[in-house]
């Protein structure tokens, strides 16, 4: 937590430090301009940015039309300061010209003062600061034309990364897993976000190859439409496809209750939230609402648990009930549990539940934007999230954060992409802890 508030604070002293620089880098690209050099911009432009600070700030508090506004405002703040740090190049490279401008101007008023030391005034050898040599302002007005470069790419590639379907394997191992399901293969999908979805065609293409890989049993963990039900209605009969051997089994995100809708009635909203459910059954998916399931193979059992959305957040709802989730599991050697948001693993999970084996969440998304590779991930949801994206491990117990099939919010994605996750399960320690 303490490295966590170390972090926005130091993003804020940077975003600050940009904006003061970048406020300098303005005036000197339209020097005529008396508006932008006046007082009253100044105190505006300031406004504006200790606003953006101030979002940053209490977004984490404040729910708007389903989502906290703090990760919006990440993402928007992320994406300025790379269009800003990329005026600043030129704002960098304007100082050094003055700089060098500065120095041969000195150069030349020393040897003239050397070549007639009897007529040089007493101040010649006093020196003007660099700001008496004006800013470029072609250079800076490039600067400006440049910095828009890198919003018009993230602007063009989103869209293209809608339906950029990616598989992701991972080995999960398990000490206490029977042997009856050693090599299990387990598919997860997440987030779905029906009501975002534009293309029918690459959302088959998505699903199928999730069928392709032939796993032994499904995941989904929430978040199956926007708001309300009826967003199923064009692609229940593409996800009707999602089937395996040993069951798909699913459970709610914290859109998936209907609170960020207007509805004219409470009536309404609860029909709204029954038709959902209805879905998920319609579609030949086991929902999992705080319960349970034995899974049977060769007469040995694990526990599938699944909860209702639980969020150590304040602005997303606690419907999750963990104590009825785990009713007459003690006696099965391994539990995987099904919660959408990955805060719900840190805040009950981990200190109150020590029998649960591994959890798999989604609901972050990656803020559909970053850079995700094998060996590297990052994104400004990072600042919010402890956990958000990928395999995680404290003492025995795991979390696994997928994030997302489809994308809601923005229309697209860049760098974190829509993924399908595919599990084997192992028993035994992970051989790379072992090693360290």
């Amino acid at each position: 937590m303490i490295f966590k508030a170390l972090s926005i604070l130091f993003w804020i002293i940077i975003e600050l430090l940009v904006d003061r620089y970048v406020l300098q880098g303005i005036r000197g690209a339209f020097q005529k301009w008396r508006l932008l050099q006046s007082k009253a911009f100044a105190i505006f432009y300031w406004t504006t940015s200790g606003l953006t600070v101030a979002a940053l700030l209490t977004g984490g508090y404040i729910t708007v039309a389903g989502t906290g506004v703090r990760a919006g405002c990440l993402l928007a703040t992320f994406i300025l300061l790379i269009c800003k740090l990329t005026f600043i190049l030129f704002i960098f490279a304007d100082d050094i010209r003055r700089k060098i401008v500065l120095k041969r101007n000195k150069t030349a008023a020393a040897t003239k003062i050397q070549a007639t030391p009897e007529t040089a005034p007493a101040t010649a050898t006093a020196t003007s600061n660099t700001d008496s040599i004006p800013r470029s302002e072609f250079l800076l007005k490039a600067g400006l034309l440049a910095a828009a470069v890198p919003l018009a790419a993230i602007k063009t590639a989103m869209p293209k990364g809608s339906y950029d379907y990616h598989i992701l394997y991972q080995t999960m191992y398990l000490p206490n897993l029977p042997k009856a399901f050693d090599g299990l293969r387990i598919g997860q999908i997440s987030d779905i976000h029906s009501g975002s979805f534009y293309n029918k065609k690459a959302v088959l293409g998505g699903v199928e190859m999730l069928l392709k890989e032939k796993t032994d049993l499904i995941f989904f963990t929430g978040d199956l439409v926007n708001g309300e039900a009826i967003e199923m209605t064009d692609y229940q009969d593409i996800f009707s496809k999602v089937k395996a051997p040993l069951g798909v089994f699913s459970t709610l995100g914290n859109h998936d209750y209907g609170d960020y809708g207007y509805w004219s009635s409470i009536a309404d909203k609860n029909k709204n939230h029954q038709d959902l459910i209805a879905t998920h059954k319609n579609m030949g998916w086991d929902l999992l609402l705080n319960e349970n399931r034995r899974l049977k193979v060769d007469g040995e059992e694990i526990g599938i648990l699944g909860i209702e959305n639980w969020s150590e957040y304040s602005r997303f709802p606690k419907y999750g009930r963990m104590d009825l989730a785990v009713k007459n599991t003690d006696d099965l050697p391994v539990k995987l549990l099904l919660s959408h948001d990955p805060s719900h693993w840190r805040a009950e999970v981990l200190p109150k539940y020590p029998q649960i084996d591994a959890m798999f969440a989604g609901h972050t998304h990656g803020m559909q934007f970053g850079v995700r590779t094998e060996y590297f991930q990052y994104s400004p949801i990072t600042y919010v999230y402890n956990e958000w994206a990928g395999h995680y491990q404290e003492n025995m117990q795991q979390l696994y954060v997928n994030v997302g099939f489809g994308f809601v919010g923005l229309t697209g994605r860049v760098g974190i992409l829509p993924e399908i996750t595919i599990f084997t399960l192992k028993a035994g320690q992970d051989p790379s802890l072992l090693n360290s």
